[in-house]
Protein backbone atom coordinates (compact mmCIF):
# COMPACT_ATOMS: atom_id res chain seq x y z
CA UNK A 1 0.00 0.00 0.00
CA UNK A 2 1.84 3.09 -1.14
CA UNK A 3 1.88 5.95 1.18
CA UNK A 4 2.67 9.75 -0.03
CA UNK A 5 4.19 12.40 2.71
CA UNK A 6 2.28 15.76 3.82
CA UNK A 7 3.80 18.30 1.22
CA UNK A 8 6.70 20.37 3.07
CA UNK A 9 5.76 23.71 1.64
CA UNK A 10 2.70 23.10 4.03
CA UNK A 11 4.18 23.64 7.11
CA UNK A 12 6.27 26.26 8.56
CA UNK A 13 3.72 26.15 11.08
CA UNK A 14 0.20 25.84 10.50
CA UNK A 15 -3.10 23.57 11.55
CA UNK A 16 -3.98 20.57 10.35
CA UNK A 17 -6.70 18.00 10.95
CA UNK A 18 -4.83 17.02 13.68
CA UNK A 19 -3.88 19.97 15.38
CA UNK A 20 -1.20 22.31 14.57
CA UNK A 21 2.06 20.95 12.84
CA UNK A 22 5.14 21.79 14.03
CA UNK A 23 7.57 23.58 11.32
CA UNK A 24 10.94 21.18 11.96
CA UNK A 25 11.65 18.29 9.60
CA UNK A 26 11.70 15.64 11.70
CA UNK A 27 8.24 15.98 13.12
CA UNK A 28 6.66 17.03 10.65
CA UNK A 29 7.89 13.36 9.06
CA UNK A 30 6.71 11.74 11.67
CA UNK A 31 2.91 13.89 11.92
CA UNK A 32 3.34 12.29 7.78
CA UNK A 33 3.45 8.73 9.34
CA UNK A 34 0.79 8.80 11.11
CA UNK A 35 -1.74 10.07 9.44
CA UNK A 36 -0.57 8.29 6.49
CA UNK A 37 -1.12 4.82 8.87
CA UNK A 38 -4.30 5.94 10.77
CA UNK A 39 -6.47 2.96 9.54
CA UNK A 40 -9.99 3.64 10.88
CA UNK A 41 -10.71 6.46 9.05
CA UNK A 42 -9.46 8.33 5.72
CA UNK A 43 -7.53 11.19 5.87
CA UNK A 44 -6.66 13.95 2.73
CA UNK A 45 -5.21 17.16 2.14
CA UNK A 46 -6.67 19.25 -1.06
CA UNK A 47 -5.97 22.36 -2.18
CA UNK A 48 -8.40 25.06 -2.47
CA UNK A 49 -10.39 24.08 -4.76
CA UNK A 50 -10.79 20.63 -3.81
CA UNK A 51 -7.98 18.80 -5.78
CA UNK A 52 -7.18 15.90 -3.35
CA UNK A 53 -3.22 16.54 -2.76
CA UNK A 54 -2.52 13.30 -0.25
CA UNK A 55 -4.49 10.67 1.16
CA UNK A 56 -3.32 8.08 3.62
CA UNK A 57 -3.77 4.27 3.55
CA UNK A 58 -7.15 4.73 5.44
CA UNK A 59 -8.57 5.75 2.51
CA UNK A 60 -8.49 2.51 0.43
CA UNK A 61 -9.90 0.96 2.98
CA UNK A 62 -13.19 3.28 3.06
CA UNK A 63 -13.19 3.66 -1.24
CA UNK A 64 -11.30 0.53 -2.54
CA UNK A 65 -8.71 3.07 -4.11
CA UNK A 66 -4.92 3.15 -3.97
CA UNK A 67 -3.63 6.48 -2.54
CA UNK A 68 -1.85 7.60 -5.76
CA UNK A 69 -4.44 7.39 -8.22
CA UNK A 70 -6.81 9.62 -6.07
CA UNK A 71 -3.92 12.42 -6.29
CA UNK A 72 -5.12 15.30 -8.62
CA UNK A 73 -8.99 14.08 -8.90
CA UNK A 74 -11.72 16.27 -7.44
CA UNK A 75 -12.96 14.81 -3.80
CA UNK A 76 -16.09 15.70 -4.96
CA UNK A 77 -15.34 12.08 -6.76
CA UNK A 78 -15.74 10.30 -3.77
CA UNK A 79 -19.17 11.54 -2.53
CA UNK A 80 -22.59 11.57 -3.82
CA UNK A 81 -23.01 15.38 -3.40
CA UNK A 82 -21.94 17.21 -6.55
CA UNK A 83 -19.29 19.49 -6.96
CA UNK A 84 -20.83 22.66 -6.26
CA UNK A 85 -22.47 21.41 -2.38
CA UNK A 86 -18.54 20.60 -2.14
CA UNK A 87 -17.60 24.17 -2.32
CA UNK A 88 -20.33 25.30 -0.22
CA UNK A 89 -18.82 22.73 2.55
CA UNK A 90 -15.47 24.15 2.27
CA UNK A 91 -16.80 27.79 2.13
CA UNK A 92 -18.89 26.55 5.48
CA UNK A 93 -15.49 25.59 7.10
CA UNK A 94 -13.27 28.59 6.17
CA UNK A 95 -16.33 30.61 8.29
CA UNK A 96 -16.35 28.49 11.12
CA UNK A 97 -12.96 27.19 11.12
CA UNK A 98 -14.19 23.37 10.85
CA UNK A 99 -17.24 21.57 9.77
CA UNK A 100 -18.33 18.44 10.59
CA UNK A 101 -21.56 16.87 8.61
CA UNK A 102 -23.21 13.54 7.94
CA UNK A 103 -23.16 12.01 3.84
CA UNK A 104 -22.75 9.30 1.60
CA UNK A 105 -19.52 8.46 0.06
CA UNK A 106 -19.22 6.18 -3.02
CA UNK A 107 -17.00 3.01 -3.25
CA UNK A 108 -15.32 2.01 -6.17
CA UNK A 109 -17.38 -1.57 -5.88
CA UNK A 110 -20.46 0.29 -6.52
CA UNK A 111 -23.33 1.63 -3.81
CA UNK A 112 -22.79 4.25 -0.98
CA UNK A 113 -22.12 4.38 2.58
CA UNK A 114 -22.55 6.57 5.39
CA UNK A 115 -19.67 8.51 6.16
CA UNK A 116 -18.84 11.12 9.17
CA UNK A 117 -16.54 14.04 7.47
CA UNK A 118 -15.05 17.00 8.98
CA UNK A 119 -13.18 19.41 7.15
CA UNK A 120 -10.66 21.62 8.32
CA UNK A 121 -9.22 24.72 6.73
CA UNK A 122 -5.25 25.39 6.72
CA UNK A 123 -3.71 28.36 6.15
CA UNK A 124 0.13 28.87 4.85
CA UNK A 125 3.02 30.78 6.97
CA UNK A 126 1.56 33.96 5.41
CA UNK A 127 -2.08 33.39 6.83
CA UNK A 128 -3.74 32.92 3.66
CA UNK A 129 -5.77 29.79 2.83
CA UNK A 130 -3.11 26.85 1.24
CA UNK A 131 -5.56 23.38 1.90
CA UNK A 132 -8.18 21.63 3.53
CA UNK A 133 -8.09 18.38 5.89
CA UNK A 134 -10.69 15.92 5.17
CA UNK A 135 -11.35 13.30 8.03
CA UNK A 136 -13.62 10.75 6.76
CA UNK A 137 -15.03 8.08 9.07
CA UNK A 138 -17.32 5.48 8.03
CA UNK A 139 -20.52 5.37 10.10
CA UNK A 140 -22.78 2.66 8.44
CA UNK A 141 -22.76 0.16 11.26
CA UNK A 142 -23.35 3.23 13.47
CA UNK A 143 -26.59 4.47 11.26
CA UNK A 144 -27.64 1.04 10.86
CA UNK A 145 -27.89 0.50 14.39
CA UNK A 146 -29.84 3.87 14.57
CA UNK A 147 -32.20 3.23 11.66
CA UNK A 148 -32.89 -0.39 13.47
CA UNK A 149 -33.15 1.38 17.08
CA UNK A 150 -35.74 3.57 15.13
CA UNK A 151 -37.71 1.22 13.54
CA UNK A 152 -38.16 -1.01 17.04
CA UNK A 153 -39.19 2.33 18.74
CA UNK A 154 -41.42 3.07 15.78
CA UNK A 155 -42.49 -0.41 16.16
CA UNK A 156 -43.09 0.09 20.17
CA UNK A 157 -44.63 3.24 19.72
CA UNK A 158 -47.44 1.93 17.28
CA UNK A 159 -47.76 -0.92 19.75
CA UNK A 160 -48.49 0.83 22.28
CA UNK A 161 -50.43 3.37 20.69
CA UNK A 162 -52.76 0.43 20.01
CA UNK A 163 -52.66 -0.73 23.91
CA UNK A 164 -55.89 0.21 24.96
CA UNK A 165 -54.07 0.54 28.75
CA UNK A 166 -52.25 3.98 29.49
CA UNK A 167 -48.76 3.24 30.18
CA UNK A 168 -46.61 5.96 32.13
CA UNK A 169 -43.19 5.36 32.96
CA UNK A 170 -41.30 7.17 35.80
CA UNK A 171 -37.95 7.33 37.16
CA UNK A 172 -36.95 6.67 41.21
CA UNK A 173 -37.77 10.11 41.52
CA UNK A 174 -40.94 10.00 40.44
CA UNK A 175 -40.69 12.14 37.56
CA UNK A 176 -42.18 11.16 33.92
CA UNK A 177 -40.54 9.52 31.32
CA UNK A 178 -42.60 8.57 28.98
CA UNK A 179 -46.39 9.04 28.58
CA UNK A 180 -48.36 6.64 25.99
CA UNK A 181 -51.37 7.55 23.60
CA UNK A 182 -53.83 6.07 25.52
CA UNK A 183 -52.31 7.64 28.67
CA UNK A 184 -52.68 10.87 26.58
CA UNK A 185 -56.38 10.19 26.15
CA UNK A 186 -57.42 8.88 29.33
CA UNK A 187 -55.67 11.78 31.08
CA UNK A 188 -56.15 14.80 28.54
CA UNK A 189 -52.64 15.55 28.44
CA UNK A 190 -50.46 15.80 25.65
CA UNK A 191 -46.65 13.66 26.40
CA UNK A 192 -44.70 17.02 26.07
CA UNK A 193 -47.05 18.84 28.91
CA UNK A 194 -45.97 16.30 31.48
CA UNK A 195 -42.50 14.89 30.80
CA UNK A 196 -40.20 15.65 33.20
CA UNK A 197 -43.20 16.30 35.82
CA UNK A 198 -43.92 14.59 38.92
CA UNK A 199 -46.24 11.85 38.52
CA UNK A 200 -48.81 13.08 41.35
CA UNK A 201 -49.74 15.74 39.25
CA UNK A 202 -51.99 12.42 38.14
CA UNK A 203 -53.34 11.99 41.36
CA UNK A 204 -55.64 13.73 43.79
CA UNK A 205 -54.28 16.57 46.19
CA UNK A 206 -54.70 14.31 48.75
CA UNK A 207 -52.65 11.03 47.73
CA UNK A 208 -50.34 13.18 46.26
CA UNK A 209 -48.15 14.10 49.04
CA UNK A 210 -48.03 10.29 49.92
CA UNK A 211 -46.63 9.51 46.70
CA UNK A 212 -42.91 10.48 47.06
CA UNK A 213 -43.07 9.03 50.62
CA UNK A 214 -44.10 5.16 48.54
CA UNK A 215 -41.35 5.63 46.13
CA UNK A 216 -38.50 6.42 48.80
CA UNK A 217 -39.57 3.50 51.21
CA UNK A 218 -39.61 1.06 48.19
CA UNK A 219 -35.91 1.86 47.20
CA UNK A 220 -34.94 1.87 50.69
CA UNK A 221 -36.41 -1.50 51.74
CA UNK A 222 -37.28 -3.31 49.02
CA UNK A 223 -40.78 -3.69 50.63
CA UNK A 224 -43.08 -3.98 47.36
CA UNK A 225 -46.86 -3.31 48.01
CA UNK A 226 -47.70 -2.20 44.59
CA UNK A 227 -45.20 -3.55 42.46
CA UNK A 228 -46.29 -6.47 40.72
CA UNK A 229 -49.74 -6.18 42.05
CA UNK A 230 -52.44 -4.74 40.91
CA UNK A 231 -55.16 -2.28 42.88
CA UNK A 232 -57.59 0.00 42.65
CA UNK A 233 -56.84 3.74 43.10
CA UNK A 234 -58.20 7.17 42.34
CA UNK A 235 -56.45 9.28 39.43
CA UNK A 236 -57.13 12.96 38.38
CA UNK A 237 -57.56 14.49 34.61
CA UNK A 238 -56.63 17.37 33.39
CA UNK A 239 -59.85 19.28 34.24
CA UNK A 240 -59.22 18.05 37.89
CA UNK A 241 -62.36 15.51 37.44
CA UNK A 242 -61.19 12.17 39.52
CA UNK A 243 -61.93 8.46 38.31
CA UNK A 244 -61.40 5.20 39.17
CA UNK A 245 -58.57 3.38 37.72
CA UNK A 246 -56.60 -0.24 38.03
CA UNK A 247 -53.18 0.16 38.22
CA UNK A 248 -50.20 -1.99 37.81
CA UNK A 249 -46.58 -1.40 38.31
CA UNK A 250 -43.68 -3.24 37.02
CA UNK A 251 -40.33 -2.54 37.31
CA UNK A 252 -37.27 -2.53 35.49
CA UNK A 253 -33.40 -1.17 35.64
CA UNK A 254 -31.97 0.74 32.39
CA UNK A 255 -28.66 2.38 31.96
CA UNK A 256 -30.01 5.67 34.01
CA UNK A 257 -31.35 3.75 36.87
CA UNK A 258 -34.73 2.39 37.84
CA UNK A 259 -37.74 2.79 36.31
CA UNK A 260 -41.29 1.79 36.65
CA UNK A 261 -43.75 1.64 34.86
CA UNK A 262 -47.70 2.23 35.05
CA UNK A 263 -50.39 0.23 33.67
CA UNK A 264 -53.76 2.31 34.09
CA UNK A 265 -56.97 0.93 32.99
CA UNK A 266 -59.97 3.16 32.95
CA UNK A 267 -62.88 1.54 35.57
CA UNK A 268 -65.66 3.85 35.01
CA UNK A 269 -67.55 2.23 32.15
CA UNK A 270 -66.68 -0.82 34.16
CA UNK A 271 -67.99 0.17 37.30
CA UNK A 272 -71.27 1.90 35.74
CA UNK A 273 -71.83 -1.40 34.40
CA UNK A 274 -71.85 -2.87 37.58
CA UNK A 275 -74.08 -0.70 38.81
CA UNK A 276 -76.73 -1.11 35.99
CA UNK A 277 -76.26 -5.00 36.15
CA UNK A 278 -77.28 -4.79 40.61
CA UNK A 279 -80.09 -2.36 39.33
CA UNK A 280 -81.73 -4.46 36.50
CA UNK A 281 -80.88 -7.70 39.66
CA UNK A 282 -82.27 -5.81 41.87
CA UNK A 283 -85.49 -4.95 39.08
CA UNK A 284 -85.23 -8.87 38.65
CA UNK A 285 -86.13 -9.99 42.55
CA UNK A 286 -88.51 -7.16 42.43
CA UNK A 287 -90.45 -8.47 39.81
CA UNK A 288 -89.91 -12.19 40.95
CA UNK A 289 -91.27 -10.83 44.64
CA UNK A 290 -94.49 -8.87 42.69
CA UNK A 291 -95.00 -12.52 40.80
CA UNK A 292 -94.85 -14.20 44.04
CA UNK A 293 -97.45 -11.95 45.54
CA UNK A 294 -99.64 -12.96 43.12
CA UNK A 295 -99.66 -16.41 43.38
CA UNK A 296 -100.75 -16.20 47.12
CA UNK A 297 -102.92 -13.85 46.56
CA UNK A 298 -106.41 -15.81 46.24
CA UNK A 299 -104.65 -17.82 49.25
CA UNK A 300 -104.13 -14.59 51.57
CA UNK A 301 -107.52 -13.47 50.53
CA UNK A 302 -109.06 -16.63 52.36
CA UNK A 303 -106.77 -16.47 55.21
CA UNK A 304 -107.23 -12.48 55.90
CA UNK A 305 -111.16 -13.31 55.56
CA UNK A 306 -110.82 -15.65 58.65
CA UNK A 307 -109.72 -13.11 61.14
CA UNK A 308 -111.60 -10.34 59.52
CA UNK A 309 -115.02 -12.46 59.49
CA UNK A 310 -114.25 -13.08 63.20
CA UNK A 311 -113.62 -9.46 63.90
CA UNK A 312 -116.89 -8.49 62.49
CA UNK A 313 -118.75 -11.47 64.76
CA UNK A 314 -117.21 -10.90 68.32
CA UNK A 315 -118.03 -6.66 67.53
CA UNK A 316 -121.03 -7.91 67.00
CA UNK A 317 -121.60 -9.89 69.91
CA UNK A 318 -120.19 -7.08 72.22
CA UNK A 319 -122.78 -4.41 70.74
CA UNK A 320 -125.72 -7.17 71.80
CA UNK A 321 -123.89 -7.69 74.94
CA UNK A 322 -123.01 -3.93 76.00
CA UNK A 323 -126.70 -3.36 77.26
CA UNK A 324 -126.97 -6.73 79.09
CA UNK A 325 -126.23 -7.47 82.79
CA UNK A 326 -122.49 -7.16 84.41
CA UNK A 327 -121.86 -10.60 83.22
CA UNK A 328 -123.02 -9.51 79.78
CA UNK A 329 -120.51 -6.94 79.97
CA UNK A 330 -117.84 -8.85 81.07
CA UNK A 331 -118.41 -11.64 78.10
CA UNK A 332 -118.43 -8.07 75.37
CA UNK A 333 -115.21 -6.98 76.70
CA UNK A 334 -114.21 -10.51 75.81
CA UNK A 335 -114.79 -10.34 72.63
CA UNK A 336 -113.96 -7.26 72.02
CA UNK A 337 -110.29 -8.14 73.15
CA UNK A 338 -110.76 -11.06 71.10
CA UNK A 339 -111.49 -9.00 67.88
CA UNK A 340 -108.85 -6.46 68.86
CA UNK A 341 -106.34 -9.71 68.49
CA UNK A 342 -108.04 -10.80 65.21
CA UNK A 343 -107.08 -7.44 63.76
CA UNK A 344 -103.81 -7.81 64.69
CA UNK A 345 -103.26 -10.89 63.36
CA UNK A 346 -104.69 -9.33 60.31
CA UNK A 347 -102.41 -6.91 60.09
CA UNK A 348 -99.53 -8.99 60.85
CA UNK A 349 -100.28 -11.03 57.57
CA UNK A 350 -100.74 -8.11 55.76
CA UNK A 351 -97.41 -6.45 57.39
CA UNK A 352 -95.63 -9.61 56.44
CA UNK A 353 -96.23 -9.69 52.98
CA UNK A 354 -95.95 -5.67 52.03
CA UNK A 355 -92.29 -6.49 53.61
CA UNK A 356 -91.67 -8.84 51.33
CA UNK A 357 -92.96 -6.76 48.30
CA UNK A 358 -91.59 -3.76 49.43
CA UNK A 359 -88.48 -3.26 46.44
CA UNK A 360 -86.18 -1.66 49.38
CA UNK A 361 -82.31 -1.59 49.30
CA UNK A 362 -80.06 -4.23 48.94
CA UNK A 363 -78.62 -3.83 52.81
CA UNK A 364 -76.58 -7.05 53.64
CA UNK A 365 -76.37 -7.52 58.22
CA UNK A 366 -76.00 -10.01 60.36
CA UNK A 367 -79.41 -11.67 60.46
CA UNK A 368 -80.57 -14.21 63.28
CA UNK A 369 -81.04 -16.93 61.16
CA UNK A 370 -84.29 -18.78 62.99
CA UNK A 371 -86.04 -15.91 63.06
CA UNK A 372 -85.63 -15.17 59.74
CA UNK A 373 -86.69 -18.71 58.57
CA UNK A 374 -89.58 -18.77 60.63
CA UNK A 375 -91.12 -15.63 59.44
CA UNK A 376 -90.73 -16.79 55.91
CA UNK A 377 -92.31 -20.01 56.72
CA UNK A 378 -95.53 -18.40 57.98
CA UNK A 379 -95.59 -16.48 55.12
CA UNK A 380 -95.20 -19.01 52.28
CA UNK A 381 -97.01 -22.17 54.75
CA UNK A 382 -100.07 -19.52 54.25
CA UNK A 383 -103.50 -21.78 53.53
CA UNK A 384 -101.00 -24.80 53.46
CA UNK A 385 -101.72 -26.50 56.70
CA UNK A 386 -105.39 -26.84 55.69
CA UNK A 387 -104.33 -29.00 52.83
CA UNK A 388 -102.56 -31.28 55.38
CA UNK A 389 -99.09 -30.06 54.80
CA UNK A 390 -97.00 -30.31 58.20
CA UNK A 391 -94.20 -28.74 58.74
CA UNK A 392 -90.63 -29.34 60.73
CA UNK A 393 -87.77 -27.49 61.64
CA UNK A 394 -84.25 -28.59 62.80
CA UNK A 395 -81.92 -26.14 63.63
CA UNK A 396 -78.30 -26.55 64.44
CA UNK A 397 -77.17 -24.44 67.25
CA UNK A 398 -74.12 -23.44 65.40
CA UNK A 399 -75.86 -21.98 62.62
CA UNK A 400 -77.36 -19.06 64.51
CA UNK A 401 -76.21 -16.20 62.47
CA UNK A 402 -75.90 -15.05 58.66
CA UNK A 403 -74.60 -12.48 57.07
CA UNK A 404 -77.41 -11.39 54.02
CA UNK A 405 -79.95 -9.45 52.77
CA UNK A 406 -83.20 -10.29 55.09
CA UNK A 407 -86.04 -9.69 52.21
CA UNK A 408 -83.70 -11.47 49.69
CA UNK A 409 -83.04 -14.23 51.83
CA UNK A 410 -86.72 -14.32 52.61
CA UNK A 411 -88.06 -14.15 49.34
CA UNK A 412 -85.45 -17.21 48.59
CA UNK A 413 -86.97 -19.26 51.07
CA UNK A 414 -90.90 -18.53 49.93
CA UNK A 415 -89.92 -19.26 46.33
CA UNK A 416 -88.75 -22.79 47.70
CA UNK A 417 -91.24 -23.41 50.45
CA UNK A 418 -94.57 -22.77 47.96
CA UNK A 419 -92.53 -25.02 45.59
CA UNK A 420 -92.61 -27.69 48.16
CA UNK A 421 -96.27 -27.37 48.85
CA UNK A 422 -97.50 -27.56 45.13
CA UNK A 423 -94.95 -30.57 44.73
CA UNK A 424 -96.76 -32.15 47.81
CA UNK A 425 -100.44 -31.55 46.48
CA UNK A 426 -101.44 -35.02 45.76
CA UNK A 427 -99.04 -36.76 48.45
CA UNK A 428 -100.07 -39.14 50.66
CA UNK A 429 -97.98 -37.85 53.33
CA UNK A 430 -97.03 -34.24 52.85
CA UNK A 431 -93.81 -33.15 55.28
CA UNK A 432 -92.11 -30.44 54.90
CA UNK A 433 -88.88 -30.13 56.69
CA UNK A 434 -86.35 -27.19 56.74
CA UNK A 435 -83.30 -27.76 58.43
CA UNK A 436 -79.76 -25.14 58.93
CA UNK A 437 -75.89 -26.94 59.56
CA UNK A 438 -73.09 -25.20 59.68
CA UNK A 439 -70.39 -25.88 57.13
CA UNK A 440 -66.82 -24.18 57.90
CA UNK A 441 -67.63 -20.57 57.42
CA UNK A 442 -71.01 -21.18 55.00
CA UNK A 443 -74.53 -22.29 56.51
CA UNK A 444 -76.21 -24.46 54.72
CA UNK A 445 -79.98 -24.29 54.46
CA UNK A 446 -82.22 -27.36 53.08
CA UNK A 447 -86.37 -26.93 52.18
CA UNK A 448 -87.09 -31.06 52.10
CA UNK A 449 -90.19 -32.63 50.48
CA UNK A 450 -91.79 -35.80 50.42
CA UNK A 451 -93.53 -35.09 46.68
CA UNK A 452 -93.74 -35.93 43.84
CA UNK A 453 -89.51 -35.67 43.59
CA UNK A 454 -87.66 -34.52 40.48
CA UNK A 455 -86.66 -35.97 37.42
CA UNK A 456 -82.60 -36.33 37.41
CA UNK A 457 -82.25 -35.01 33.64
CA UNK A 458 -84.41 -31.54 34.58
CA UNK A 459 -81.74 -31.00 37.53
CA UNK A 460 -78.79 -28.96 35.69
CA UNK A 461 -81.66 -26.95 34.50
CA UNK A 462 -83.75 -25.93 37.08
CA UNK A 463 -81.99 -22.60 38.12
CA UNK A 464 -81.76 -21.41 34.23
CA UNK A 465 -83.94 -18.81 33.06
CA UNK A 466 -87.61 -20.28 31.25
CA UNK A 467 -86.94 -23.50 32.92
CA UNK A 468 -90.26 -24.83 34.70
CA UNK A 469 -91.36 -28.01 35.75
CA UNK A 470 -94.74 -26.55 35.54
CA UNK A 471 -97.80 -26.13 33.32
CA UNK A 472 -98.07 -22.55 34.23
CA UNK A 473 -94.98 -21.24 35.43
CA UNK A 474 -92.75 -18.97 33.89
CA UNK A 475 -89.30 -20.48 34.92
CA UNK A 476 -88.34 -17.21 37.11
CA UNK A 477 -88.10 -18.41 40.36
CA UNK A 478 -85.19 -20.94 40.82
CA UNK A 479 -83.12 -18.43 38.88
CA UNK A 480 -83.97 -15.34 40.74
CA UNK A 481 -83.05 -17.35 43.54
CA UNK A 482 -79.76 -18.38 42.55
CA UNK A 483 -79.10 -14.90 41.15
CA UNK A 484 -79.57 -14.12 44.89
CA UNK A 485 -77.56 -16.92 46.38
CA UNK A 486 -74.59 -16.14 44.40
CA UNK A 487 -74.84 -12.30 44.98
CA UNK A 488 -74.20 -13.34 48.70
CA UNK A 489 -70.98 -15.39 47.78
CA UNK A 490 -73.25 -18.95 47.88
CA UNK A 491 -74.77 -21.23 45.93
CA UNK A 492 -78.08 -23.02 45.05
CA UNK A 493 -78.32 -26.79 44.31
CA UNK A 494 -80.86 -29.37 44.18
CA UNK A 495 -81.48 -33.12 44.68
CA UNK A 496 -83.38 -35.98 44.58
CA UNK A 497 -84.95 -37.15 48.04
CA UNK A 498 -83.27 -39.82 50.28
CA UNK A 499 -86.79 -41.58 50.07
CA UNK A 500 -89.08 -39.34 47.99
CA UNK A 501 -89.62 -36.15 47.30
CA UNK A 502 -86.43 -33.67 46.35
CA UNK A 503 -84.32 -31.44 48.45
CA UNK A 504 -83.12 -28.19 47.95
CA UNK A 505 -79.83 -26.58 49.24
CA UNK A 506 -78.53 -23.40 49.52
CA UNK A 507 -75.61 -21.69 51.56
CA UNK A 508 -74.85 -18.41 52.50
CA UNK A 509 -72.14 -17.02 54.87
CA UNK A 510 -71.78 -17.39 58.66
CA UNK A 511 -71.41 -14.58 60.89
CA UNK A 512 -71.19 -14.17 64.80
CA UNK A 513 -74.11 -13.05 66.86
CA UNK A 514 -71.40 -10.64 69.06
CA UNK A 515 -70.70 -9.03 65.45
CA UNK A 516 -73.67 -7.61 64.79
CA UNK A 517 -73.70 -4.27 67.10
Amino acid sequence: MASFPLPPAMFTRVATPFGTAPADPETREALALFATHVADRAVLLTDPDGVILFCNDGTELLFGREPQLLIGCDIAGLMTDDARQARIDRERAIKAATVRFETRCLHIAGGAFDADVTITPIPGADGRLRAFGYSIVDIGDRKAAERRLAESEAHMRSVLATVPDAMVVIDDRGRIRSFSAAAERLFSYREAEVVGSNVDMLMPPDHRARHDAYITRYVRTGEQRIIGAGRIVVARRKDGSEFPVELSVGEANSGNGRIFTGFIRDLSDKQRAERRVRELQDELIHVGRLSAMGTMASTLAHELNQPLTAIAAYLEAARRLTGEAAADRARALEAMDAAGREAVRAGEIVRRLRSFVARGENERRVEPLVPLIEDASRLALTGARESGVRAFHRFDPAADHVFADRVQVQQVLVNLIRNAVEAMGDAEVADLTITTRREGEMIRISVIDTGAGLPSGQIPRLFEAFATTKADGLGLGLSISRTIVEAHGGRIWAEVGAVSGSMFHFTLPAARSDSAS
